[in-house]
């Protein structure tokens, strides 16, 4: 009972070592990071940094009371609805 429960065991991890080691040459052979030439680089850095200008732009004219306001009407307009 012993020699088979070992045998099973012995069968299990090698069984593991291999399904590791078979992901281990396939994380090497396909890596998940991704490298951009300086043309991408360049070109991703001024959509973010576009994007960022826009963001900031749009929360300069923000007005937090006047969408309040508009919430508020809002909900006012779904509780009659209901």
């Amino acid at each position: 009972m012993n020699a088979a429960l070992l045998y099973a065991l012995v069968i299990i991890l090698v069984f593991v070592n291999l399904l590791l080691f078979m992901l281990y040459l396939s994380s090497k052979r396909n890596p998940y990071s991704v490298v951009y030439d300086e043309e991408t680089k360049s070109a991703l850095k001024r959509r973010v940094t576009n994007l960022k200008e826009e963001l900031e732009d749009e929360l300069v004219d923000f007005d937090v009371e006047e969408w309040e306001k508009e919430l508020e009407e809002s909900i006012d307009e779904e509780v009659k609805n209901l």
